[in-house]
C-alpha cells in the first residue's frame, strides 16, 4: 500500500544532511587555522539544518495525510521545493567570495576568507533539489482517487518514458554541479593553512553552483512535465479497460 508515512521516511533517510558530510556526526564544529586564520562554525550544518529540514517533511507529510491529495497538489509541492533550491543556489552563488586573503607565516601561508553562507546555502539547496525529485518522482505513480495503474502501463507513453529520462538525468546533473561546488568550498575553509607559499588561497571554481540552482529549477519543470504526461498516460489506461469492459459485456448479450 503507498503511504505518504513511506514517503516521510524515504526523504528523511536521502537528505539527511549529516550523511553528506560524516565528520559533521563527531564534532559540533570545526574551526581551521590559527589566531588569525578563518574560523567556520559548521554547527549550522548539523543540528539546526537537519531539524529545519525534518520539520519542513513533517509539515507537508501533515498536509498529505490530512488532505485528499491530487495532481494538483504534489505539483504545488513539486514546484515549490524546485524554485527554493533555485533560490538558495543562486543566493549561494552571489555570496561566494572570489579568494581569500593570504597572511604568511613563517614557511606557510594561512588563507583568511570572509564570512559567508556559501556552505550552508549549498547545502540546502541540494537537499531541496533531492526533496523536489522524490516528490516528482512519487507524485507519477501515486494511485490518485485509489486508482493505481501499472508502471509498465505508463511507460508504454513513449512521451512519459522521454520527460521521465530528462528529468532524471537534469536531476543528477544538478546534484552535481550543487554538491561539486559545495564541498570543494568546504574543503578550502577547513585546509586554509598551505606550505605552499605563492597560493593565491583559491575558491569554489565560479558559476557551478549559478548553472546547479538553473537546472535544479529546470528539473523540477521537467518533473511536472512528465507528471502531466503520467496523468494523460493514466486516462488512456483506464480507458483501454472500460473499452475492454463494454467489448466484454457487448458479446456476453449478443451471446
Amino acid at each position: 500500500m503507498f503511504r505518504f508515512q513511506d514517503i516521510h521516511w524515504t526523504i528523511r533517510s536521502t537528505i539527511n544532511i549529516e550523511t553528506i558530510d560524516p565528520s559533521l556526526q563527531s564534532s559540533p564544529e570545526i574551526r581551521s587555522g590559527s589566531g588569525n586564520g578563518s574560523e567556520i562554525d559548521f554547527h549550522l550544518l548539523r543540528s539546526p539544518l537537519s531539524s529545519f529540514l525534518r520539520s519542513i517533511l513533517q509539515v507537508v507529510t501533515f498536509i498529505c495525510g490530512t488532505m485528499a491529495v491530487s495532481v494538483k497538489m504534489m505539483s504545488l509541492i513539486v514546484a515549490a521545493l524546485g524554485v527554493t533550491s533555485f533560490i538558495f543556489g543562486i543566493i549561494a552563488e552571489n555570496k561566494k567570495p572570489a579568494s581569500g586573503t593570504p597572511i604568511p607565516g613563517k614557511g606557510i601561508v594561512i588563507c583568511q576568507y570572509p564570512g559567508d553562507p556559501t556552505v550552508v546555502l549549498g547545502y540546502l539547496s541540494v537537499a531541496f533539489v533531492l526533496a523536489s525529485s522524490i516528490a516528482g518522482y512519487l507524485s507519477l505513480f501515486y494511485p490518485y482517487q485509489g486508482k493505481s495503474v501499472p508502471r509498465g502501463a505508463m511507460f508504454k507513453s513513449s512521451s512519459f518514458s522521454v520527460f521521465f529520462n530528462i528529468a532524471l538525468f537534469t536531476t543528477g546533473l544538478a546534484i552535481t554541479l550543487l554538491v561539486w561546488p559545495t564541498v570543494t568550498e568546504q574543503l578550502h575553509l577547513m585546509r586554509n593553512v598551505h606550505h605552499n607559499v605563492e597560493t593565491a588561497c583559491p575558491t569554489a571554481k565560479t558559476g557551478l553552483l549559478g548553472g546547479g540552482a538553473f537546472l535544479s529549477l529546470d528539473s523540477s519543470l521537467f518533473w511536472l512535465v512528465a507528471l502531466m504526461l503520467a496523468g494523460n498516460a493514466r486516462e488512456d489506461y483506464f480507458d483501454e479497460i472500460a473499452d475492454k469492459g463494454a467489448n466484454s459485456e457487448s458479446l456476453k448479450s449478443s451471446a
